[in-house]
């Protein structure tokens, strides 16, 4: 009789009593009036479960239009607020796909007590590694191209490797190497991130889609970092974390743990905390990696041995000897993990809190990446160096400086990504992750913090 019946399919089956729950309920409730504002007669609605082979129909009365109106009112007023707190260890949160954002337990966990207070350890509701890993691509000349759901790597009509596109989390690209419009077109819709890097690894560029939809966590992270007393509140946390960390590396490896740097490194890291203008904490950050610096030549163990690397203190642009060039590297690798991370949760990384802001320079991914130069970068240069991966032979001498061959290249990031697919257990949470997830972990609680959901941000400190 010309009316029009919405049916929505859902999984599963009714309630035991028949009816349906109250979502569903007025998700049909909905589409009618959506319907009839658009000049149709609607007089119900119908939830079809086909597993179940049942339909239940659902009459669209005065009373659920009713219903359905105050729970929109709920709705907006929630969403013009700050967000709401998070579920207690609720049953819903291990099946609920967003529980990577609103990290319920580690919120509860950031906003209660302090952590040592905590009663229990949170649940581990993500993973604690991604199956899917960065893409690197290296060879001169080549070209990254998609076939199907494959992502190749061709040099001249030869395929260098081909992997699926879903175990491909971004793309980092090197020199002169080039991607095809449908290969970059395919990456933007799946919200892979593509870097470019000049052959030596300095990160120019990068290709991202139009960008992630949370415009108002980058208006509260530009209003944060442009408040001097927040932006040092985060930047003293950060800084405090690298100088402690780097004092656990140099703990874990120096063989005759030299108490006197270690001693000052904890008196710098708790005069971090106590700066008062963000060019005091610039130069105890600075004296503090100098005297972390005087010590790493002590946790090379081949440096007496025949080609032995040697490092004589920090130097760069360009690094003038092979331990630099692969702090460098390193380094260069690092940031462009922090860099798409950020991107990722919905930050802007040139806007940063420590780094001071410079046409190119990604501000953010630097400040965040502080806390893990020494057990990602510095770990990763000392491992290679003392397990003999690399040997001086995978240097080249180019304008006074050094620099990796492709196949010492090929051999750090392999290094690289063992060290970031490297699970841990978490210092504030207590479960296991990898380094990967702890960056991206340390990003979104970054992002909190800029809203004002977290008074404080913690770094990441390994004990």
């Amino acid at each position: 009789d010309g009316a029009v019946t919405p049916v929505e399919r859902k999984r599963g089956k009714p309630r035991a009593d028949g009816f349906v729950w109250e979502p569903e309920e007025l998700q049909v409730v909905a589409q009618a009036l959506v319907l009839r504002e658009n000049g149709y007669r609607v007089d119900e609605g119908v939830i079809s479960f086909p597993e179940a082979r049942q339909r239940v129909s659902v009459p669209i009365t005065d009373e659920r239009v009713a219903r359905l109106r105050a729970k929109l009112a709920e709705l907006r007023a929630v969403a013009a607020g700050p967000p709401p707190p998070p579920l207690v260890d609720s049953p819903k949160c291990p099946r609920c796909s967003l529980v990577g954002i609103c990290l319920p337990d580690e919120s509860r966990l950031l906003t209660g007590p302090a952590v040592e207070e905590a009663p229990s350890a949170p649940r581990r509701l993500l993973t604690p590694a991604d199956d899917a890993a960065p893409l690197y691509v290296q060879e001169q000349g080549a070209r990254i191209s998609r076939r199907g759901d494959r992502v190749e790597v061709i040099k001249k009509d030869e395929v260098l490797a081909s992997v699926r596109a879903l175990d491909v989390a971004h793309v980092a690209i090197y020199g002169n190497v080039s991607i095809s419009a449908v290969a970059l077109r395919k990456f933007i819709e799946e919200s892979v991130t593509i870097t470019h890097h000049t052959y030596g690894g300095w990160l120019v560029g990068v290709t991202t889609g139009p960008g992630h939809r949370n415009g108002e966590l980058r208006v509260r992270q530009f209003a944060t970092c442009a408040d001097p007393d927040q932006s040092l509140a985060i930047a003293k946390a950060m800084v405090g974390g690298k100088i402690r960390n780097s004092r656990t590396l140099l703990r874990r490896n120096h063989p005759d743990r030299p108490s006197d740097a270690l001693d000052d490194l904890v008196r710098f890291a708790r005069r971090s905390a106590f700066a008062e203008d963000p060019d005091v904490l610039l130069g105890l950050e600075g004296i503090a990696a100098r005297r972390y610096f005087d010590q790493l030549d002590g946790m090379l163990r081949g440096r007496h041995g025949i080609g032995g690397f040697t490092f004589e203190g920090r130097n760069r642009r360009p690094p003038r000897d092979p331990v630099n060039a692969l702090l460098s590297f390193a380094y260069s690798l690092l940031v462009r993990e922090v860099t798409t991370a950020t991107i990722r949760v919905g930050l802007d990384p040139y806007v940063g809190v420590f780094h001071r802001p410079r046409y190119g320079r990604p501000a953010l991914a630097l400040d965040l990446a502080e806390e893990f130069r020494p057990i990602v970068g510095d770990s990763v240069v000392i491992g290679v160096i003392n397990t003999g991966e690399i040997a001086p032979n995978d240097f080249i001498v180019r304008g006074g400086g050094f620099a990796l061959t492709p196949s010492g290249r090929k051999a750090m990031i392999a290094a690289f990504e063992r060290r970031m697919a490297t699970e841990i257990q978490h210092p504030l949470f207590r479960y296991r992750v990898s380094y990967r997830r702890a960056i991206e972990l340390q990003a979104r609680i970054l992002a909190r913090v800029f809203t004002g959901e977290y008074a404080t941000y913690r770094p990441f400190m390994t004990r």
